[in-house]
This record gives structure tokens, C-alpha cells and sequence, in this order.
């Protein structure tokens, strides 16, 4: 009798479920995700050809289940896939930059596929967030504004020429056409403005898939202190950004 009682305690025990310990958290970014970052490098249809790297950090925290996943200065790597100038007569610049990986400051790495999904107002350029495609300002304004000042310099210039020969009216409608047509033929042989991405830009990327953490991935107790920058450092000059140019030398507000 007794030996069946230990039997079945030694079998009861052998049954019993075994205590299993706690699932350690997982921290997951969800894919639309918006991460904030600044530019490292500038970005030009001007020179840069498809393969060329972008780099970048993040700028504000990202914060899953109130524990920090993406700490600010977080470096992000990018690849320019496709470059199209502005055409001479139409058309303007694009550039696609596709974003490929995320380095935490203790060295965890996750790859991914993101793309642009906003840029700061600063930019001159148009943005497509379907496609992450920056095109390059319109200058029709400035083509016509071409137009003009040559046409005017023209006139000016025909006008003194047609006066010297008694005929300034003709000399002025001859010297206005001239400067037109100058002023057009060197429309043509231009380009349109460059889409540029200048250092410092503030761009936001969405991620397309999930990203997933676990504690040890978020340890950040021996990872280097990030660098301090300030906005105004990190943000491109005005003789940088695209289309700027100098106020005149002695013109009047």
C-alpha cells in the first residue's frame, strides 16, 4: 500500500506542469512609424549619383511601452537609388533616398527599408510621401524674370545705339527683341534648380516593416554619450540653401 502511494506521488509530480519563467518584454516599433532625423551630408541631383550614401541621426526620442527603443543621436544610413536632373526646357529634378539601417549607440543594429516622409518647410523642393520622391523647385518665375531684365537691357542698349543714328524708336523695339531672344537662348541651354538636401535638413523617415527589441538590446548603461549639437550648427547656412542669392550692394530695402 505504501509503495503505491509513492508511486503515484512520484507520477503526479512527473505530470505536473513545470513552472515556466516569465516572458522577457519585447519593445516593437510598428511599421508606419515616423522617426525623426537630421542630415549629415548634403544631398544634390547636382552631383550625386545612384549607390551614393546618405547619413543621418535621430533627433527626438522614440518611446515604446514608456521605455525609450530609439534614443536621440541613433545613426541612420541611407542610399540615393535614383537621380534625374532637371530637364533644359521641362522637367524638374528628382531624387529618391532610401533609408536601410538603424545603429543604436550600444551597436545594435536593425536593417530595414524606409523612406522619406516629410521634409522641413526650409527645403525649396516638393516632396511625393507616396513614393518618397524630392523634386527640384520650379523656375518659371525665374525665366521670365530673365526675360525681362535682358529685354529691358536691350531696349536700353538700342535705344542709345538707334538715338546716335536718328532712329530711337526703332533702335529700342530692335534692342528690346534682341535681348529677348538672348535672354531665351540662354533658357534653354540651362537647367532647372537642383533638388537638394543640404545639411542639417530635418527629413522624417516611415518605417515599412516592424522592428522588434528585447531588453538586453535596449541596455545603454556603457553606450557613448551622444554629441550635443545645437539647432542653429546643425541647420544648412543661407548661402547654402538652394536658390539663395545676395542682396545687392547698396540696394534699399
Amino acid at each position: 500500500m505504501l509503495q503505491c502511494a509513492v508511486l503515484l506521488t512520484v507520477f503526479a509530480q512527473a505530470s505536473a506542469p513545470a513552472a515556466t519563467e516569465p516572458e522577457a518584454p519585447v519593445y516593437r516599433l510598428e511599421t508606419g512609424t515616423k522617426i525623426p532625423l537630421s542630415l549629415w551630408n548634403t544631398v544634390s541631383t547636382k552631383s550625386a549619383i545612384e549607390g551614393d550614401r546618405v547619413y543621418l541621426e535621430t533627433i527626438f526620442p522614440i518611446i515604446v511601452n514608456s521605455r525609450i527603443v530609439v534614443p536621440v543621436g541613433s545613426s541612420v544610413a541611407g542610399t540615393v537609388t535614383n537621380v534625374k536632373r532637371a530637364g533644359r526646357v521641362k522637367g524638374r529634378a528628382e531624387l529618391f533616398v532610401r533609408f536601410d539601417s538603424l545603429i543604436l549607440p550600444n551597436g545594435v543594429v536593425r536593417d530595414f527599408r524606409a523612406r522619406v516622409s516629410n521634409i522641413d518647410g526650409t527645403n525649396p523642393g516638393k516632396l511625393d510621401r507616396q513614393e518618397g520622391k524630392i523634386e527640384g523647385d520650379g523656375n518659371k518665375g525665374g525665366d521670365a524674370k530673365t526675360v525681362g531684365e535682358v529685354a529691358v537691357t536691350g531696349t536700353v542698349i538700342g535705344a542709345i545705339a538707334g538715338s546716335a543714328a536718328g532712329h530711337t524708336g526703332l533702335g529700342s523695339g530692335i534692342g528690346a527683341a534682341a535681348g529677348a531672344t538672348a535672354a531665351m537662348i540662354g533658357i534653354l541651354a540651362s537647367r532647372g534648380p537642383d533638388a537638394v538636401l543640404a545639411k542639417g535638413t530635418t527629413v522624417e523617415m516611415v518605417l515599412d516593416r516592424n522592428l522588434s527589441f528585447t531588453e538586453q538590446d535596449l541596455d545603454f548603461r556603457n553606450a557613448p554619450a551622444p554629441a550635443r549639437r545645437s539647432p542653429q550648427a546643425d541647420a544648412p547656412k543661407q548661402s547654402e540653401r538652394p536658390g539663395w542669392k545676395p542682396f545687392p550692394v547698396g540696394a534699399k530695402y
